[in-house]
């Protein structure tokens, strides 16, 4: 009897020493995240890294939930949509995340949306441009941060339109992303530009082009303008393809994301000065907001940030600003805190619009410059995502009724 009444009196203090563990001794938060890392390196490393300042911020700060740390569990998807969704099915079901974050090409982020769709969890899509996911395909499971393909095309349309230019040629990678983009353009500047002309149009695998052919059947069509959705080594390639030709001399050159430093710095004194871009002026930012995350990053990693930091590191505080917001882990919560969500960014304030789950983050959008050798984005300007967006009826008619 008495060894029973000490074995119940042992129970009952190591109860009560539970009650008593302090917050921060709690089991962290985790967060699935799955990108394609060995794919896409250019912009997925500063991606990891923002991620990392992101973490190590929110951590020193208390947490979530009454203290709990949070850890980002990372997988690499290899840029198959295949292996995305097993690798996604595994961070929930081995290693017990809570929710999904990231991805980077269109094809994939696509195929994570429809799977967190299935599984019924949060999915936030860091990088994927494609209109679909928040439109066509989209589902009340995913909601993406970045500015989208038709929300950069709608902010480049205005300077196109401007030029009046009549023969138009289009170059752009063959998957969802560029195909997205060159839809965009064309509806956009069509509605501005009744009588504008394509006149050729080249779509190249996606790290497959063929530069020199893509360059010189471009140059036979004899374009006014061209409009490009190319990035990393095949931007690279038909750009030195593109001069060697002789393809842009006389000819405005519209380039989605080639003023972000991870495609405009590797080209160096080669860089086409005078196209019209979206990038990421870091240097040049001077807000609160972004001189902050500036310093931060230039401490940590004694390196200058790319857009892929700052996508990263906005990406995890959505996540932790939905946590904070839903007080909980339990899905439906996350969902009804990711609708209207607004949260500062190093861009400024964005919000996850309820009508489509789309954020309203901004991009920068201007020209490309040489100087000292280099490329840099000059004439650049700040665009507000809110008005980069089509109506709230024309969402509606797009988006399923789910």
């Amino acid at each position: 009897m008495l060894t029973r009444y000490r074995l119940l009196a042992g129970t009952a203090a190591l109860a009560a020493l539970s009650f008593a563990v302090p917050a921060a001794a709690q089991a962290p938060v985790k967060i699935g995240e799955l990108n394609s890392y060995k794919v896409f390196p250019a912009f997925l490393e500063p991606y990891k890294k923002g991620i990392e300042l992101a973490v190590e911020e929110v951590n020193a700060a208390g947490g979530v939930l009454g203290g709990r740390k949070i850890e980002v569990i990372s997988r690499d998807d290899n840029g198959n949509p295949g292996d995305a969704v097993r690798v996604a099915e595994e961070l929930l079901s081995r290693e017990g995340a809570a929710f999904l974050i990231g991805t980077f090409p269109s094809n994939v982020g696509l195929a994570v949306a429809d799977f967190a769709k299935q599984r019924k969890v949060l999915f936030i899509a860091a990088e994927p441009l494609t209109d679909k996911i928040v439109w066509d395909a989209g589902n009340p499971y995913t909601f993406r941060l970045r500015t989208s393909t038709y929300m950069q095309t709608a902010m480049l349309i205005p300077d196109a339109a401007k030029l009046k230019k009549k023969r138009w040629a289009i170059v752009y990678p063959n998957y969802e992303y560029g195909q997205s983009a060159t839809a965009a353009f064309k509806k956009l500047l069509k509605e501005k530009q009744p009588d504008v002309e394509f006149v050729a149009e080249q779509a190249p695998p996606l790290g497959r082009i063929d530069a020199g052919a893509v360059a010189q059947a471009l140059a036979d069509a004899k374009p006014d303008a061209i409009f490009s959705s190319l990035f990393g080594p095949d931007l690279a390639k038909f750009v030195r393809e593109g001069q060697t030709r002789g393809l842009f001399k006389g000819v405005e050159v519209f380039n989605l994301l080639a003023g972000e430093p991870e495609y405009l710095d590797p080209l160096k004194e080669e860089a086409p000065d005078g196209w019209y871009v979206t990038g990421y002026p870091w240097s040049e930012i001077k807000t609160p907001e972004h001189t902050k995350f500036l310093n931060a990053y230039q401490a940590k990693f004694k390196d200058y940030p790319r857009l892929g930091s700052v996508v990263g590191y906005a990406t995890v505080y959505s996540a932790v600003e939905a946590i904070k917001k839903a007080g909980s882990l339990d899905q439906d919560k996350l969902l009804a805190a990711m609708k209207g969500l607004s949260l500062i960014t190093p861009f400024g304030m964005v919000t996850y619009r309820p009508l489509d789950h789309q954020s309203t983050m901004g991009a920068y959008v201007g020209q490309i410059g040489v100087k000292d050798g280099k490329g840099y984005m000059k004439n650049w300007r700040f665009v507000d995502g809110k008005d980069a967006l089509p109506t709230d009826a024309e969402v509606e008619k797009m988006r399923p009724k789910n």
